[in-house]
């Protein structure tokens, strides 16, 4: 059986028509109680991210993102325990993310990554686990090359086992996601990208959404990250924006609440990240703010001016990446 996706050139016409696709199963039955706020652990520092994420949960978080290249998954991991035993919840009570990185691409070492994933985290299963990049790295000579079909389809047969309910992928070109899908059985259940006020990817997202695939938005606080160097052509930091900050003061939440409010508002998940107490649990917040759609629509209009991307390796790695997408 195939379909033709004929409306994504009316949906999004900067995006690539799919053309034809084989029929592929079903999301199974989990996919539908990820909860669209997530808590990331990115370049959490090791000395406190195991209270961190046991404060999280505490708090009410109900999702958490991981990964392997974040360098810190033993100690989420041990967060991730105290926390549960803390609010006497259960493994089935939460949901876990975590992430291939490059240098495991190669089929023969994917369940490799994924069994040394689940030791560190000290779990059994995972909720979703993503191709970080559409980038294979040598482990060997450190070369990088465009490469993840071979890695998915060894993702796809351990999709097939108790080790994981779902597979997706992060950083995908339209492009990239167009061949995965048309020579996979197994459609990807999420794609995690970057998406904030300054980078909105609008067209990007309602191709998702024509093909049922989740969207997770990292860094949905954009240049306020202390990961990203700051450039001179810089917006603002999001969070001091004065449009943001008078669409906070006038819906009664924070600015950090409005910016995730937003990202609700237009249909995915968020993974907000933070070690401090404070602001894990101001952040959570969110659930109880509720901005007018014409501020969440004056949130929008923020690239009309800011249009930037953040996280973008292209040049360090040496491969043109985020093709056809904005700010790529």
């Amino acid at each position: 059986m195939k379909m033709l996706i004929r409306s994504t050139l009316v949906v999004a016409a900067a995006v690539p028509a799919l053309g034809r696709i084989e029929f592929q199963h079903p999301l199974t039955s989990t996919y539908d109680k990820i909860p669209y706020l997530g808590y990331g652990t990115w370049n959490l520092d090791k000395s406190n991210v195991s209270e961190a994420v046991s404060a999280a949960i505490q708090t009410g978080y109900r999702h958490l993102d991981c990964a392997a290249a974040y360098f810190n998954q033993k100690e989420v991991g041990k967060g991730i325990a105290h926390g549960l035993e803390k609010t006497n919840l259960t493994r089935s009570d939460i949901w876990v993310t975590s992430k291939l990185w490059n240098d495991h691409h190669d089929p023969e070492r994917v369940e490799e990554a994924l069994d040394q994933t689940l030791s560190d985290l000290g779990l059994e299963y995972l909720d979703l686990w993503l191709m970080h990049w559409p980038v294979a790295t040598s482990p060997d000579t450190g070369e990088n090359k465009l490469d993840y079909l071979d890695a998915w389809h060894a993702m796809e047969k351990l999709h097939e086992t108790d080790k994981l309910r779902n597979i997706g992928v992060s950083n995908f070109s339209p492009g990239q996601l167009e061949i995965l899908i048309a020579n996979s059985t197994t459609k990807p259940a999420v794609h995690q990208f970057e998406i904030h006020p300054y980078l909105p990817q609008s067209d990007w997202v309602n191709w998702h959404k024509i093909l049922g695939i989740e969207v997770t938005a990292y860094s949905p606080f954009a240049n306020t990250n202390p990961t990203y160097t700051p450039n001179d052509d810089d917006p603002p930091f999001l969070l001091k924006n004065t449009e943001l900050v008078a669409v906070a003061e006038e819906s009664g939440c924070t600015t950090a609440q409005v910016a995730l409010a937003w990202g609700r508002y237009r249909g995915y998940s968020v993974i907000p990240k933070s070690s401090q107490l404070e602001h894990i649990k101001e952040n959570y917040g969110v659930i109880d703010c509720y901005p007018s759609k014409d501020d969440l629509k004056r949130v929008d209009r923020l690239s009309d001016k800011y249009l930037k991307r953040f996280n973008n390796p292209s040049k360090g790695w040496g491969i043109k990446l985020y093709e056809g997408l904005q700010d790529s």
